[in-house]
């Protein structure tokens, strides 16, 4: 950073150590190079609060499903649905991929099982699962009598 700035490693160093003050144009020159506004610095994050059971309903095509989107819609590094899967329902009977590098699928209650290509795994309440977003696979609601409650996260958001 300190060549892309123009500021002394000795400098940044202790900058990011909090032990000196760094002038506006010092700053303006930091922001630059990642990217970000000055007046970001000074903004409190970002936050968002979904109580239960209100998260925005949304519809990813499976079948006899209920998700809700857990992470706000201009989240762009993640994305968190809660799904209740109803007995035979699932994301269909033909493997599809979706446009991120990871999901993670934690069972809250029920059974899952995950079909990656040749391959599946049954998850029980408490288990989870990291796998490839972009491997081809589906989903159903292993138990024929009850419903499976899960949360997914997708990184980053597709």
């Amino acid at each position: 950073m300190s060549d892309a700035t123009g500021l002394n490693k000795g400098f940044i160093s202790r900058l990011e150590r909090d032990e000196v003050s760094p002038s506006v144009a010092s700053l303006v020159s930091i922001c630059d190079v990642l990217g970000i506004r000055v007046g970001e610095l000074f903004e409190p994050p970002p936050t968002s609060l979904v109580r239960a059971g209100e998260g925005r309903p949304i519809n990813f095509g499976g079948v006899n499903v209920h998700e809700l989107l857990l992470t706000p819609g201009t989240q762009t590094h993640l994305q968190v649905i809660h799904s209740t899967v109803e007995p035979g329902g699932g994301g269909g009977d033909q493997l599809y991929t979706l446009d991120c590098e990871v999901e993670f699928v934690y069972v809250v209650r029920g059974r899952l099982k995950v079909s990656i290509s040749e391959d599946s795994v049954l998850l029980d309440a408490g288990d989870a699962f990291t796998f490839p977003g972009r491997e081809p696979h589906t989903w159903s609601n292993a138990l024929p009598d009850e419903e499976c409650q899960v949360i997914w996260v997708l990184a980053p958001a597709p």
